[in-house]
């Protein structure tokens, strides 16, 4: 692990107690150049990671509160006529930062939620038939309410599939809430303790590094053994497409960086398999009468799937 990983993991760690798997998975997502989606109740620290990411790294941050009222244009930006020039001048909307915080997600309407989805897949946007490019490197962190909640809509399918991971951060330990409360005696806010190690360049440089871990010819087949037996799995409506396949070589190149490897091994693979395959599975009615969730098909296909010696 490089001396720039282990500092942005160290200064995260100032303001999340007891998340330490839950922020390297963060990590390992953003170095292979992904979108995070974090689901959890509300109040215990998503949108405090996603600022303590953006404080540490050094990235331009940019936050939308969604509520049913946000705009499309809001998200996008829009094309309003200058009088000085005669001419349609575009305005930028909130997501041209490096890291955007799309807070509680799935209170917006299904029309501001699909404002996400060029942005996602293609980092850029199109406004009135331009298209306009988003800054590098890019990052949507999103949160969501659970499924059910006052107020909220579930996320498309489609926009579900373009987050290279979902976590949810869970309830802290006694221990950790404790940690937490000594943390912020005196009216001290962690935040402000929290110090840049890096910036958009080095960012860049580094996710680079990733892209250019060597993967073998076997761990591939393997990633791909393990995708396919999501697709007609007897729990499974829907199995893993085509990107969850991609998703799932980047985060394993991603794990092998952190692990301070220039090549992958099957361990990379399994330990990101979960945050990059459960959100994307639909399970069968009569699965979920049994109780079965995505988690457990999940675990099941791991152990099921001969990972390969290299």
């Amino acid at each position: 692990m490089s001396n720039t990983v282990e500092s942005i993991i160290h200064e995260v760690k100032k303001v999340i107690c007891g998340k330490d798997y839950i922020i390297a998975q963060t990590l390992t997502a953003i170095l292979a150049g992904g979108h995070i989606l974090m689901e959890d109740v509300p109040g215990v620290g998503k949108t405090t990671m996603a600022v303590a990411f953006s404080k540490t790294m050094g990235l331009n941050f940019g936050r939308v509160q969604f509520t049913p009222d946000v705009l499309p244009s809001d998200i996008t930006g829009f094309s309003m006529y200058d009088k000085a020039t005669d001419q349609m001048k575009y305005q930028p909307g909130a997501i041209f930062h490096n890291l955007f915080l799309a807070d509680e997600l799935n209170r917006a309407s299904s029309r501001t939620q699909s404002a996400l989805l060029e942005a996602m897949e293609e980092s850029s946007v199109t406004v009135d038939g331009n298209t306009y490019i988003l800054p590098k490197p890019f990052v949507v962190f999103a949160t969501q309410n659970p499924t059910g909640a006052s107020g909220t809509s579930l996320l498309p399918d489609s926009q579900i599939d373009r987050f290279m991971i979902r976590i949810s951060m869970g309830y802290p330990s006694s221990k950790d809430e404790k940690a937490m409360l000594e943390q912020r005696k005196n009216g001290i806010n962690p935040m402000d303790n929290v110090h840049t190690v890096c910036n958009d360049v080095i960012l860049s440089q580094m996710q680079q590094e990733v892209n250019n871990i060597f993967i073998h010819e076997k761990i591939v087949d393997y990633i791909i053994a393990l995708i396919n037996k999501t697709r007609g799995n007897p729990d499974l409506l829907r199995g893993g497409s085509p990107r969850a396949t991609l998703a799932l070589t980047s985060m394993s190149k991603a794990y092998a960086y952190m692990s301070g490897r220039n090549y992958v091994i099957p361990s990379d693979v399994q330990k990101v398999f979960l945050p990059v395959i459960t959100h994307r599975l639909i399970l069968t009615p009569e699965a979920e009468v049994n109780s079965r969730r995505t988690t457990d098909v999940a675990k099941d296909i791991l152990k099921d799937t001969f990972a390969p010696k290299v």
